[in-house]
């Protein structure tokens, strides 16, 4: 069973959905093209998370796909690893498809997602001839003269991207009390106490060097005692 935490940036706020079947469709996924088990890949977590914004690109790329898309990898949770350190896996908002199928068909889903116009990044064929990776990534990357990476988190702020903060934190051992999405007061304190022993400003504000940091301590890390999972 799974639950799923679905961000939607027009409200801002999260929709959670419990208790959710490995074969149920996944959250505003249209019909059945995404089921639970295909979203979540190899991972063996049981909280996992996206965006409104990414099942509305996922739809209208399978609507006008017309067939299948068979999804290699999709979520991931960071201490799990398996990704680098600024995937947008961790995001639940990227996918790798198309390893099971021919290079024609694959080509033809990186023509239909590029022309879709809703994803954040389609990366080139050229740098993943044997799949085919498409994510909707949002917000301003922390680190400047880049694309990639996590926006800066800070108090009050509300996204997936608090969920890998929180959930590298607590993998780390600097708890949160929850994994919510949402930046409160036992965040920014447990953020502080790891900018302190990274030898970086305790601001409380995950910014480029505290990505940095964090991301490389934490990615592949494995299942410690202190996460939150459920």
């Amino acid at each position: 069973m799974a639950k799923v935490f679905v961000y939607d940036a027009y409200a801002n706020k999260f929709l959670i959905y419990k208790d959710l079947n490995e074969n149920d469709p996944m959250p505003y996924s249209y019909g059945n093209t995404l089921t639970v088990r295909e979203f979540r890949g190899s991972s063996k977590a049981a909280v996992l998370w996206t965006t409104t914004a990414a099942m509305e690109a996922w739809n209208m790329t399978r609507r006008d796909y017309g067939a299948g898309i068979p999804v290699g990898y999709a979520f991931k949770r960071i201490w799990e690893g398996g990704h680098g350190t600024t995937s947008q896996h961790y995001a639940g908002v990227a996918f790798d498809v198309g390893q099971s199928t021919t290079a024609a068909n694959r080509k033809k889903i990186h023509a239909v997602a590029t022309a879709t116009g809703a994803w954040g990044y389609v990366e080139p064929l050229s740098m993943t001839p044997t799949w085919v990776h498409f994510d909707r990534r949002y917000g301003k990357p922390a680190c400047p003269n880049t694309t990639a990476g996590y926006p800066t988190c800070r108090k009050g702020d509300r996204n997936t991207y608090v969920l890998i903060l929180q959930d590298a934190l607590n993998a780390l051992g600097y708890s949160t009390g929850t994994l919510d999405g949402v930046f409160g007061s036992k965040t920014f304190t447990a953020l502080q106490g790891a900018q302190r022993n990274f030898g970086l400003s305790a601001d409380g504000v995950c910014g480029c060097n505290t990505w940095k940091k964090l991301a490389s301590a934490a990615v592949g890390i494995g299942r410690t005692k202190t996460v939150i999972d459920s």
